[in-house]
Formats: C-alpha cells, structure tokens, sequence
C-alpha cells in the first residue's frame, strides 16, 4: 500500500499542517465500525487533495467513489465560493456515515452525494467539470476517465487514487488479474494522450495528477 517507508510517511504527516477534528474523529469510526478502512484517503493523502482543490478552486468537482466521505471532506475545503462536490457511491451502508460527517464539517451546502451507479449520474451533473477524483472500482479505471475527460475543462484536474495497486502495475502483463490489467490500461491511456499532462505521484498507493489541456 505504501511507495515509501511507513516511517516516512509518518514523518510527512507530522510536517504537512493539521488535520481538522471532525476528520480525526471520522478515521478513528472508519477503522473502528467499516470494513476494509485501508480505503480511507487518510492525514497525508487528504492534506494533498486539499492543497490540490485550493488551487484549481473548482465551481463543480466530481468525486467516483465516496467511501466514507474523508476524501469528499478534504476536496470540499478547496471550492470556489458556491461551488458544489458531486460524490457518487453505490454502498448501501455508508450514506448516514457520510451524511453525520458532512453536517459535522458545516459542509452540507458545499457537497451533494449520489447514490447510482457513477456511469449513470456523470451524463447528468453540470459542466464544465473542474476537478475529478476517481477512487472505485478499478476495473472501471478507463470507463471512467472516458466519461469525464470531455466535460473536464482546460486547465482542470483529473486525479485518480490507486495506480500504483500495491505494486502490481510491475507484474508481466499475462500475470495480471482483471483489476491491475485496468489500471495499467488506464495509466497508458493517461500517458499516451496528447490532451493530458499527468504526472504519476507515488503517494501512498499512488495517485495519477492529469492536467487537461
């Protein structure tokens, strides 16, 4: 799960400002209450997200794969003023989770979440899109990025969570289950195309930062 030293990574979460109380106390209920809490975007990958929304200011940010609303909080913090974060999620178990967080947060006019299948609900939220951040299921890595790429504005962000896989990106391609086949597809597409520029952060699990020309 992580590129560099657990130690390190330790030590950039102690050196990378502080995390708000109401997100402190949401991963302590994810590790606690909700299976698999390694899903969780976490202290040092939040801050990242965070610094990345300031500085794009997205009016309409789009998050595939909620979770249990840290990453979706993190993003948030960054919008332009009556800008909105579509998070779209199709577990059946987490929306309360997520909600009490959000009202926790005061984030309530600043977040809608969508409880479709993503493919279903990007046809349908305004545009130009800002920022994305795709964080689900990676078998639909490209399906995704082809559904937002064009409603993507120059100049906006497309960041995607898990490219790395655990290192499994490595492995000879006859070796690859379906999941990593997807992401090393959609690391090649990312890189091949002439209207992205990406930049390949290995941050945790690693996260791919596109910027649309």
């Amino acid at each position: 799960m992580y590129a560099i030293d657990p130690a390190l990574e330790v030590y950039a979460e102690r050196h990378s400002g502080p995390e708000p109380a109401y997100l402190k106390e949401l991963q302590a209920e994810t590790l606690a209450r909700v299976p698999s809490p390694e899903m969780l975007s976490g202290h040092l990958q939040g801050r990242f997200l965070s610094l990345l929304s300031h500085l794009v200011r997205p009016r309409v940010a789009v998050e595939i794969g909620t979770y249990t609303g840290y990453s979706a909080l993190c993003l948030a913090e960054g919008l332009a003023p009556g800008g909105m974060l579509h998070t779209i999620d199709i577990d059946p178990h987490l929306p309360e989770l997520v909600h009490r967080y959000i009202t926790k947060a005061g984030m309530q006019d600043r977040i809608t979440t969508h409880h479709r299948p993503a493919l279903e609900v990007i046809p349908t939220l305004p545009i130009p899109f800002d920022l994305v951040f795709i964080d689900a299921d990676k078998q639909n890595y490209p399906n995704y990025l082809a559904a937002v790429v064009d409603r993507v504005r120059p100049g906006g962000l497309i960041i995607t969570d898990n490219v790395l896989w655990s290192g499994k990106v490595l492995q000879p391609s006859a070796g690859q289950d379906e999941a990593t086949r997807a992401i090393a597809a959609f690391n090649a597409r990312v890189n091949d195309d002439p209207h992205l520029a990406p930049v390949l952060v290995p941050l945790r699990d690693g996260l791919m930062v596109v910027r649309r020309t």
